[in-house]
């Protein structure tokens, strides 16, 4: 890059970094926490945007400007991200916190998030906002006999808590994302293993939604057990949700699959290397280098030398006579003996061309020699120790198949 280009995008981050704020510098200009920061763009209040080369989120200028030119500012928007627990909604709303846990386990009033205790249960928090307007709405809830429905839906059991908290962040988490794969990895989150295999049935795309599925906007935060107890409460437990949550995943997966398919393994190929000494065309077709013509030298260039192959490489193909060669003459094959025929017939049949055959010929000229007289120690007297054969010594067959041998004793 050029020196005065170099300056330019200098220029531009600096001019880029002047009109927007990190999320620390941020949340300290609108008076927020980091929490506080966190549930605000989780919540839409607050609008971020994502850099190019994937660095942290960032807050433009005018956006600040715009949250601390509304009115109460900042107590009003403290107000909007507070959040309460079960004590203090209670005491909000008027009622006993016995009272407020069956609301919320009723499903009327909905979690916006949770921590774990230090018993490692789930404390869920709510928004006080939303409290106070479900008190005016609804004062029938906070006095007398509660109605049939809420007393049915609790004799049965059923703590709506984590179903409302899983709802609430999967719609929020459908709202800040326009990719239909990302929508759908978002979707399929809510659903086990085994639910998941059933409905989407292409391994690839299950691992796509792996790659796609989108992050929390300033990474996950809190312990391994907080993050462990968050992966059990997004799964879905009742029937009538897990049903639910399979027909949403099956409508936004016809959506991804309809504006692209899901990558799969070796679609990318990589382009063949092109030859030395030249860069291959893009429209030029490949041929294998035995096949290859050769380029004819450019006039006035020195010529090239070709090495030859090796002798072994050149014996081992058939020349061809050039036309108008004269014929190579073909000398007969040497004529046999008939002693050596004979004797050939005589002996043992041995492979051509390995040892077994060349020790029988071998055998076969020694015992055509004279053999040595053996001496034989005299009948009483004793054999001499030193004179003992050994094993070793002892000789083979001969090739006529005769047995002869000799004791390992010394006598017969």
């Amino acid at each position: 890059m050029p020196v005065k280009d170099e300056v330019h995008a200098a220029h531009m981050d600096g001019a880029l970094d002047a009109h927007t704020f990190a999320a620390s510098r941020a949340a300290t200009e609108l008076g927020l926490k980091r929490g506080e920061f966190e549930l605000a763009v989780h919540l839409g209040i607050v609008q971020v945007e994502a850099q190019p080369n994937g660095g942290r989120p960032r807050v433009r200028r005018v956006e600040i400007d715009r949250l601390r030119s509304e009115d109460g500012f900042p107590a009003a928007l403290r107000e909007r991200v507070r959040t309460v627990g079960t004590a203090e909604g209670a005491r909000l709303m008027g009622i006993s916190p016995v009272r407020f846990t069956r609301l919320a386990r009723a499903g009327c009033v909905t979690p916006v998030a949770f921590y774990l205790n230090r018993y490692r249960a789930v404390v869920w928090l709510y928004l006080a906002q939303e409290l106070g307007r479900l008190a005016a709405r609804s004062p029938e809830l906070l006095v007398g006999r509660s109605p049939a429905w809420m007393r049915s839906r609790l004799d049965a059991g059923t703590d709506c808590r984590p179903r409302n908290w899983r709802s609430r962040r999967i719609e929020r988490l459908l709202t800040l994302n326009d990719d239909p794969w990302a929508r759908a990895a978002v979707a399929a989150e809510a659903l086990d293993p085994v639910q998941l295999a059933e409905v989407v049935d292409d391994p690839y795309e299950r691992a796509y939604f792996v790659r796609v599925r989108p992050e929390p906007v300033f990474g996950h935060r809190g312990s391994q057990a907080t993050r462990e107890a968050m992966g059990r409460l997004m799964l879905a437990d009742e029937p009538d949700e897990i049903l639910w949550r399979r027909v949403n995943l099956l409508m936004e997966l016809d959506s991804a699959r309809e504006l692209r398919q899901a990558p799969r393994p070796g679609e990318e190929l990589r382009p063949a290397p092109a030859p030395l000494g030249r860069q291959a065309e893009p429209d030029e077709p490949t041929e294998p280098a035995a096949l290859a013509k050769p380029m004819p030298p450019e006039p006035g260039a020195l010529p090239v030398l070709v090495p030859m192959p090796p002798e072994s490489a050149v014996l081992a193909v058939p020349m061809l006579p050039e036309p108008g060669a004269l014929p190579v003459p073909v000398l007969p094959e040497p004529a046999v003996l008939p002693e050596r025929a004979a004797l050939a017939e005589s002996s043992e049949p041995a492979t051509q061309g390995t040892s077994t055959g060349l020790l029988t010929r071998l055998r076969l000229r020694r015992g055509r020699g004279k053999r040595r007289p053996q001496e034989r120690p005299a009948q009483g007297a004793a054999p001499s120790t030193g004179s003992r054969p050994s094993g070793r010594n002892r000789r083979l067959p001969g090739p006529s198949g005769d047995a002869r041998r000799e004791d390992f004793e010394g006598g017969t």
